[in-house]
């Protein structure tokens, strides 16, 4: 009998981020045909290759009867071309479904079980909604020490896994939170200026102003294969590049997309999702920086002690070495909050202008210090004076530099065309600023997307300032933008929080 499920690609050009859908006319003669309804899971072959796709159907006439479409992530997957035939078919279903099914009545997880369900969403066989009840079933706690550790060799499995001669390669990690805190920039040089190795690989923004290879990107290119990667490393000893571009624990991504629209931050996966990558990378000893604070990503001491012990017993058993940092997550760092001003952050450290940002300078040569101190010819507690040797004698600069020619080539960053400056309406101490407000402003002016959009805040917590004085100065590229982000600055509630002083 004729296999008559077979239609025409057509691309619309539908980002959906890391989700496969496929979107079909509903009058389609295989939807009517298999009876295909909204949000049915659909297997989609190509040339040997295939993935599950969520449908969505379309009444109109973007699609002819005889065409169907595929979200750019599922094109990719599948490595189409326009006009190719795809042909369709019902799944069958997934054996580590009934696992998750287990796990939401309180069973545990073994290693074979968690290691099926991360292989399936990594190769896209989950929709958004499995994937949401996976994460709900382990939140709160619900995962033993050994389902964290199996989780984590399971999502680095799942991907490529790199190695590099010696057994002394150094990460940083910071949990996140805080706006501006682009350490990772000044990190890198400094240690890698040091002799030690340094294969950074950052994310992209998915919700925030701005991702440390946002910013990187305002000053060389990011989206190295593995193949460059290797060439920089072994030239320069480091380098920062999108960790999307290499393919390191790609469960990983997933499963930050649909938490952040889930505004799920557990700390089980937080250890997974950041141990995975770096231990995909090569790395062998990581600097983990905790910021705590009310309107960061940790909150409390008490989770910040949480995730310090959950990250060492991990580790252990990993056979890595971690160090934790707890800090100060009260206060975006440094004044920039987006690419190009945190891009110009970074440089007036790097380059030791007098009027760089001193907390953005500190909280790096603390992390750098923890870094050096991993390496046996550094003695404990002198990291952070070698730190800054490395740094004011330009040694840092000179290695960044030639990290960025190494990826492709230096650029100056952008600055915005448009700017408007918010002023304090009274006098008085700041008492408080509210970081995720702040972002979320940066975004609205059109960050990360416009690389010159964002924040340059001009008054710390403590700052005593009078009326009409700048607190802070909006950034767009474009007038549209700038009138978008003050019109919505209304309904948000007050970001910079003064206390009144006579």
């Amino acid at each position: 009998m004729k296999n008559n499920n077979k239609l025409h690609l057509k691309r619309l050009g539908i980002d959906t981020y890391k989700e496969a859908v496929v979107y079909m006319r509903k009058d389609c003669h295989v939807c009517l045909s298999e009876g295909f309804e909204v949000h049915a899971r659909i297997h989609v072959a190509l040339r040997g290759k295939t993935i599950l796709a969520t449908l969505n159907t379309i009444a109109g006439e973007l699609l002819k009867p005889n065409e169907i479409s595929l979200s750019e992530y599922a094109w990719q997957l599948l490595e189409a071309k326009e006009n190719d035939i795809v042909e369709l078919s019902h799944p069958h279903p997934l054996q580590s479904l009934s696992f998750i099914r287990s796990k939401v009545y309180g069973n545990a997880l073994d290693s074979h079980q968690i290691q099926s369900i991360i292989d399936d969403i990594s190769q896209g066989r989950y929709s958004d909604i499995h994937i949401a009840t996976f994460l709900t079933a382990c939140a709160g706690g619900h995962l033993s020490n050994a389902e964290v550790v199996n989780l984590t060799k399971s999502m680095i499995k799942a991907g490529e896994r790199l190695s590099w001669p010696g057994d002394l390669i150094v990460d940083k990690h910071s949990v996140g939170g805080l706006p501006g805190n682009r350490t990772t920039l000044i990190i890198v040089p400094i240690v890698t200026a040091f002799g030690l190795i340094m294969p950074k690989t950052s994310s992209r923004s998915i919700t925030s102003p701005s991702g440390t290879a946002d910013t990187m990107e305002t000053l060389a290119p990011v989206n190295i294969d593995i193949a460059n990667m290797r060439r920089i490393v072994e030239q320069e000893g480091g380098c920062i590049i999108w960790g999307g571009s290499v393919n390191l624990s790609p469960a990983d991504e997933i499963l930050i997309r649909v938490e952040r629209a889930m505004d799920l931050d557990s700390e089980n996966q937080i250890v997974a999702s950041v141990l995975s990558k770096k231990i995909s990378a090569g790395s062998t000893h990581i600097a983990i920086d905790l910021p705590i604070g009310p309107t960061a990503k940790v909150r409390s001491l008490e989770t910040a002690r949480t995730l310090d012990t959950l990250f060492q017993i991990v580790a252990n058993a990993l056979k890595i070495k971690i160090a934790v940092d707890m800090s100060d997550g009260l206060q975006p760092i440094g004044r920039g909050i987006g690419p190009s001003l945190e891009a110009k952050d970074v440089l007036a450290v790097l380059q030791n202008q007098k009027n760089a940002p001193v907390d953005l300078r500190e909280r790096a040569l603390k992390l750098a210090g923890i870094i050096l101190e991993f390496s046996p010819d550094v003695k404990q507690g002198e990291g952070k004076a070698l730190a800054t040797d490395l740094l004011t004698d330009g040694s840092a600069w000179k290695k960044f530099q030639a990290i960025c020619l190494a990826q492709g080539g230096m650029r100056e960053p952008t600055t915005a065309s448009y700017t408007h400056t918010i002023r304090a309406k009274q006098r008085g101490r700041v008492a408080g600023i509210d970081n995720r407000q702040l972002s979320r402003l940066a975004k609205l002016a059109g960050a990360p997307h416009n690389k010159a959009a964002g924040i340059e805040l001009h008054t710390p917590l403590d700052t005593m300032v009078e009326a009409e004085q700048p607190l802070f100065t909006l950034h767009a590229e474009s007038k549209g933008g700038l009138r978008y982000a003050l019109s919505m600055l209304e309904d948000i509630s007050a970001i910079i929080q003064l206390e009144l002083y006579e």
